[in-house]
C-alpha cells in the first residue's frame, strides 16, 4: 500500500483520477456506484476546494482509497 502526502484539494483530485483510471473506470460510472452526479465527481478530479466531504469520501472509500490523518502529540 502506498501513502500520498494530500496538501490541496488539487492533490486530491489527481490520486482520485489516477486510482479511477487505474481500476479502468469511467468517470459516469464512478458516479453511479457512489450516488453523486458526474459534474460533482469531475470537480473534485480537477480539485473544487467547495465540495461535500461525505460525498469525497464515498468516491474514495469505492476507489479502496483509505484516509488517514496525522494527529499532533
Amino acid at each position: 500500500m502506498s501513502t500520498v502526502k494530500i496538501t490541496t484539494a488539487a492533490d486530491l483530485g489527481l490520486v482520485l483520477r489516477a486510482v479511477r483510471r487505474a481500476h479502468k473506470l469511467r468517470l459516469d460510472d464512478l458516479a453511479g456506484v457512489t450516488g453523486v452526479g458526474h459534474v460533482f465527481v469531475r470537480e473534485v478530479e480537477h480539485g473544487k476546494e467547495a465540495v461535500q466531504l461525505g460525498k469525497v469520501l464515498k468516491l474514495l472509500w469505492e476507489l479502496g482509497i483509505h484516509v488517514q490523518l496525522s494527529l499532533p502529540d
